[in-house]
């Protein structure tokens, strides 16, 4: 899979090289991650990439020219374009196991007020927000979701049960883990986690995710119980 990232700043994705399991699957080649400058494809002589907003209003606006200009020389027949906007629909893991099945996407990264309508009516596929919040700029959530859709690109994590186990993967929160020591400050791990009984421990993992989507995500618990029904 390729991910190419159109931004203003792409030194900023340098440090997904080093970044854990992610970084090795860069290295690795089992993901591509290209981090394009949009300035370079402006065409005036001071390589701005922004203006001022017709009608008014306060910052400047990034130009539609460079923008197109680098969609055009990176999109491919079978790429999706995404812009990281606060106004498109929110991230879901749903949405990132979608991505993920895509060959080659590219995150447009807006900066100063956002970019022209015309390159979000006419040349982007689909808008994507990381949450109900404004940022500075796109960077920030585009590596949240490089890091999101890496996790289930075949190769990336040593093993596949990995991603299925993560809260959201299946709509319920993760099940409460414990680690070494048994017991901490008189907090005890539950026995059935030590008992070696499969079945009972699968049991009691369910048990546990559900109690958790139930108590700390009410709105998801909802959801997995209409989807049950």
């Amino acid at each position: 899979m390729k991910i190419k990232i159109l931004t203003l700043f792409p030194e900023v994705f340098d440090y997904l090289e080093n970044y854990g399991v992610l970084g090795r699957a860069l290295q690795e080649q089992k993901l591509e991650v290209e981090a394009i400058q949009i300035r370079d494809y402006s065409k005036n002589r001071h390589k701005s990439v922004d203006d001022t907003i017709y009608g008014g209003g306060s910052g400047m606006l990034m130009n539609c020219q460079p923008i197109v200009d680098s969609i055009r020389d990176h999109r491919q027949e079978n790429t999706k374009v995404y812009y990281l906007s606060p106004a498109g629909k929110v991230l879901t893991q749903d949405k990132l196991k979608e991505m993920a099945q895509e060959e080659d996407i590219i995150l447009l990264c807006g900066h100063y007020e956002g970019i022209d309508s015309r390159v979000i009516n006419h040349y982007v596929d689909e808008e994507i927000s990381i949450g109900d919040y404004v940022l500075t700029g796109g960077e920030m959530a585009a590596m949240v979701i490089v890091d999101g859709i890496s996790r289930m690109v075949d190769g990336v994590l040593g093993n596949k049960e990995s991603a299925q186990g993560d809260s959201h993967y299946n709509l319920l929160l993760q099940e409460d883990q414990f680690t070494k020591p048994r017991n901490f400050e008189g907090h005890l791990v539950p026995e059935v986690l030590l008992s070696g009984d499969h079945q009972k421990i699968k049991e009691w993992r369910e048990e546990s995710a559900l109690e958790n989507t139930k108590n700390k995500r009410p709105d998801i618990y909802e959801k997995y119980l209409n989807k049950k029904e």
